[in-house]
C-alpha cells in the first residue's frame, strides 16, 4: 500500500489519509490523476519526506504527501 497524506485544502473531500494499492500506480503524478488534483495545485510533493516531481516513480510502503500553495502575510 502507498499512503498518501494531504494537507490544508487539498483535504477537502479528500481527508487527511488514505490508502492506494501499490498496483493501482506507478509514479506520484499517477496519484495526483486518481485524486482528481490538478499538478498546478500542488506546490510541494514529498516522497518519503524527499522533494519530488510528478514523474517520479512510487513503490509499495511509499508515503506521499501533497501541499497546496500557502499564501499569508
Amino acid at each position: 500500500m502507498i499512503e498518501v497524506r494531504f494537507f490544508a485544502t487539498l483535504r477537502t473531500d479528500r481527508g487527511k489519509i488514505t490508502q492506494v494499492p501499490a498496483e493501482e500506480v506507478s509514479t506520484a503524478g499517477d496519484l495526483l490523476r486518481r485524486f482528481e488534483i490538478p499538478a498546478e495545485e500542488v506546490a510541494i510533493l514529498l516522497i518519503n519526506g524527499f522533494h519530488s516531481k510528478p514523474e517520479d516513480a512510487v513503490k509499495d510502503g511509499d508515503v506521499i504527501s501533497l501541499f497546496p500553495p500557502v499564501g499569508g502575510g
